[in-house]
């Protein structure tokens, strides 16, 4: 029954604005010069449209209407204000901030054009602007400012991360926002539109109940519906958004991220799924931009950062990588996570810019906040090994040692430095221990084998570790590719072809050797 009595109330409020616009069309076919009346029909327009409870479209209406009415009051500052708001809700931004301009030109002491100025930046992302804008808006009323000093509080509450002060200046601007509140009249119909929403939370229970019993088809439906019947409500497009990007339907996700952000430009929920989404969809140039945006909002959130510098790395550009993992490290939001993205971009200096000694210097800084992190040891040692400094990659392997002496990853390092180093005898002993900690460690089994079949030539030692090697990792590339080698010095052509053709087939996904060498080693196989 209250579904029902829902409905007609919905009906009536219809039906009354129906009536006002087509009075008010009747007045102008009597009277269609009359500014007035263009302004009058272009308010209704502007209300229904706006009507949290109504999906209708009639911001092209609303907007027609405005600019007849200009034609006769071409030197209102109020027109071009309404055609200012109007193209905002449009979503054209550009003409927004014109006719916004333009009122503030007719009117310079214009609370509602400062006001709807600084929003309009926000939507763009242009916060610096934004701010300037909402602090003129306070200028222009002081009292009756309630909405430009939340719009502050919301600005310099997203980039407030570590900053205390300008934590307090987010509080001050809240406090102030909520005592003036009473006295501006955006700030009482934004109220209004909250309390308005309330009514949606039974939805959300439903909802959420249906996601807990993995029924996603039904949340979707209870959500849609919400959204047809609230189409101005933020949250409804975030779950639905979510709901999509759990099941893998990451075009829909983003459309409802989009939404959610257009309706509430301080989502940084909605901004964050977005960018995954985008990264699902392997749309890193989109996410790319997303983040940036978030960055201009939220600057001292490093996380953003680290995030950013990961799509940089997968993208190959790795001077920007660096460029965001180091600040993201500047920002510091804690020893342990820090560490582990100062190792991060150890890595990217070692492998991809071939720069030891960044990357030595990377992994020094991630030592001095996590000493207790053993895997700072292996990569820091690995890059004085790439450097050629073995006389520190060893005093770095032996303190590793002193702090896990049965680390197998330590002993397998050791074991390649010392083999580097030209000690083999050292080298075995290394391995051996890395194989006595681990008896499934397919690398220091491999290596072992090397040493045994190139360094020794004991063929059947080293077919007996690579074997191993092998069974401890079926897709170990170079591991089949060894012991193609030592099953064709024994003289087994046949099962050394099967091994070498089981190697190429795998490193086309592994990419662990150059297959060309795998192709010469065929040929050789039959051509002696």
């Amino acid at each position: 029954m209250k579904k029902l009595a829902d409905n007609d109330s919905k009906n009536t409020t219809k039906n009354k604005m129906y009536d006002q616009i087509e009075r008010c069309r009747l007045d102008l076919q009597k009277d269609p010069t009359n500014p007035e009346l263009h302004v009058r029909l272009g308010d209704l327009y502007m209300k229904w449209h706006l009507d949290i409870f109504n999906a209708c479209q009639y911001i092209d209406e609303a907007i027609t209407e405005y600019q007849l009415a200009m034609e006769s009051l071409i030197d209102s500052p109020e027109i071009y204000y309404k055609l200012g708001v109007a193209f905002y809700h449009k979503g054209d931004l550009d003409k927004a901030i014109n006719y916004l301009t333009l009122a503030l030109e007719k009117k310079n002491h214009y609370y509602e054009a400062y006001y709807m100025l600084a929003e309009t930046f926000v939507k763009k992302a242009h916060f610096t602007d934004a701010i300037d804008a909402a602090q003129a808006a306070i200028l222009c009323s002081r009292f009756g400012s309630s909405s430009a000093h939340f719009l502050l509080y919301k600005l310099y509450d997203a980039s407030s991360f570590k900053n205390t002060g300008t934590k307090f200046k987010a509080f001050g601007e809240k406090i102030l926002s909520i005592l003036l509140s009473p006295f501006d009249k955006i700030a009482r119909e934004n109220i209004v539109k909250n309390i308005l929403y309330l009514r949606f939370l039974p939805i959300f229970l439903k909802g959420f109940y249906a996601i807990q019993l993995k029924d996603f088809p039904k949340a979707i439906e209870l959500y849609k519906e919400a959204v047809e019947t609230a189409p101005g409500f933020a949250p409804l497009y975030c779950v639905l958004g979510d709901i999509y990007l759990s099941t893998g339907y990451f075009e829909d996700a983003i459309t409802e991220y989009k939404m959610a952000i257009w309706l509430d430009s301080f989502n940084i929920a909605a901004y964050r799924h977005l960018c995954r989404a985008y990264e699902e969809q392997g749309d890193y140039n989109q996410a790319i931009d997303i983040y940036n945006k978030l960055i201009a909002m939220a600057p001292t959130i490093p996380d953003l950062y680290s995030n950013l510098a990961n799509i940089y790395y997968i993208k190959g550009e790795f001077d920007l990588a660096i460029s965001n993992y180091q600040n993201a490290i500047t920002l510091n939001p804690n020893r342990t996570w820090t560490s582990v993205i100062a190792q991060t971009m150890g890595f990217v200096y070692q492998e991809n810019k071939s720069d030891p000694d960044a990357a030595i210097s990377a992994y020094q800084t991630a030592y001095v906040l996590t000493p207790e992190d053993i895997d700072i040891y292996v990569n820091l040692g690995s890059a004085f090994y790439d450097k050629e400094d073995y006389k520190n990659a060893l005093a770095v392997y032996r303190q590793a040692l002193e702090l896990q002496p049965h680390n197998a990853k330590i002993h397998c390092n050791l074991g390649f430095l010392y083999w580097g180093k030209g000690d083999t005898e050292e080298a075995i002993k290394s391995y051996e221990l890395a194989i006595k900690y681990n008896n499934t460690y397919d690398i220091a089994y491999n290596n072992l084998g090397v040493i045994y079949l190139d360094d020794l030539g004991r063929v059947n030692k080293a077919i007996e570790l690579f074997r191993k090697a092998v069974e401890a990792n079926p897709n170990y590339a170079l591991a089949h590719f060894n012991l193609a080698r030592a099953i064709s010095i024994v003289g087994d052509k046949v099962e050394a072809a099967k091994l070498y053709q089981t190697a190429q087939d795998i490193n086309k996904v592994t990419q662990e050797i150059d297959p060309r060498d795998i192709a010469d080693k065929i040929s050789e196989l039959f051509e002696s």
